[in-house]
Formats: structure tokens, sequence, C-alpha cells
């Protein structure tokens, strides 16, 4: 049974906050795979540059290879390691919109895990705006992992009651924030041609996005 520490969210200054927010970073510097909330729900977090550990996050997930997993960085400097480049129209959605419910599909850098793009070529990326994921993204020192905590296939969970028995016993950490709020995930945005595509309609409207493009 894996460890399961409580944290609240609305407090982050609050060293009942800080400690598992630290505690998860380092399960996550030494390899391991941690479950943290997010806006709406629950995720799966490895250093998105181990390839052992994102390696884990199929196994654990019985995720088929063909299908990419999306990043979550702590800085929007940080999309650079992965991408080859960023459109200027890019840049704008991501003043306009980061931190929060934007994913960006990008053109990735030579050298990117084909794991993390299912060799398309391709890879998402946030500046989640959840506290507690921004915070362990800071801990973690690193980008890290943000798929679904569920079984491919199955629906995804915003309790830890809800976790399947496989994730709970596959992971090293859980992060219980309690139940979270559920609803529609993040907008998914492919902005690796000369005007941006809307891949997936969610928390941002899209005509919000593609007005400012």
């Amino acid at each position: 049974m894996s460890e399961i520490r409580r944290i609240d969210a609305a407090d982050p200054a609050n060293p009942s906050f800080r400690a598992p927010i630290l505690e998860a970073g380092a399960r996550i510097r030494s390899g391991g795979v941690v479950v943290f909330p997010t806006r709406c729900l629950y995720g799966l977090g490895v250093n998105a540059l181990d390839s052992a550990a994102v390696g884990r996050v199929f196994e654990i997930k019985l995720r088929p290879k063909d299908k990419p997993i999306l990043v979550l960085v702590r800085r929007m400097r940080d999309v650079e390691r992965f991408v080859e480049r960023v459109p200027a129209y890019a840049h704008r959605i991501m003043a306009r919109f980061w931190p929060g419910g934007v994913t960006l599909v990008f053109a990735a850098a030579v050298g990117v895990s084909p794991l993390l793009t299912a060799d398309s070529g391709k890879i998402g990326i946030r500046l989640c705006g959840h506290p507690i994921a921004r915070a362990l993204v800071e801990a973690a020192g690193s980008p890290i992992t943000g798929t679904s905590a569920n079984i491919s296939e199955t629906p995804a969970c915003a309790d830890i009651a809800q976790l399947d028995a496989r994730i709970t016993a596959g992971v090293d950490l859980i992060l219980d924030a309690g139940p979270l709020a559920g609803g529609i995930g993040s907008t998914v945005v492919d902005v690796t041609g000369d005007r941006p595509r809307i891949l997936r309609d969610g928390v941002v409207p899209a005509v919000r996005i593609l007005e400012i493009t």
C-alpha cells in the first residue's frame, strides 16, 4: 500500500503544506511516482527527464506506447528544453493564459524521450495553475508528467477513494487533497503550424485563444 499524505491547497505558506510537498519532490527526484492533485483530477507525476521513471508511468497505467504524455513545467522558459521552436503566437497564448487551463502542443526538440511524444514528434506542455501541482514541480526541481492517475481507458478520478487498486499499489506516494472539483480539463492547442489548431475544447474557450493569435 502506498504512503498517503494529506495536504490542504488553501494555505501554501503553512508548514503542513510544505512538508508533504518536499517529501513528494524528493520521491520524484529519486525516480519515484507520485499521485498529486490538479484543478479537476488527480495525476501521476515523475521526472519528465528520467526515461526510466516515465516508463514506470506507462507500466502502472497499462498505457499503450502510442499515447503521448504531457509535461508540466514550473516556468515558461523551461518550455525551451523540450521544443524545437516557440512561435510568436504561442508566446502570446502563454502570456495570456498560463498558468492555467491551456495545454500547448509543440514540435518536440531532438532528444526528447519518444515515450513522452509517442514517436509523434510533438510534445504537450502546460504551466499548471493549481497550487499543489505548481509547488510539486518546483520541489521536484524538474518538469514532471501530468497524465491522469488511472488505468488506461478507464475513468480518471477526482478523489483518491476512486483510485484503481493497481494505481495505489504501483506508486510511491499519494498527495491527498480531498475531493477535487472535477469538470472539464485543459483546452489543448497545437502550435506546430502557422496558426493555432484546437485539438480539444476545454476550460478556456477556443474563441478566447484564437482572438489573440
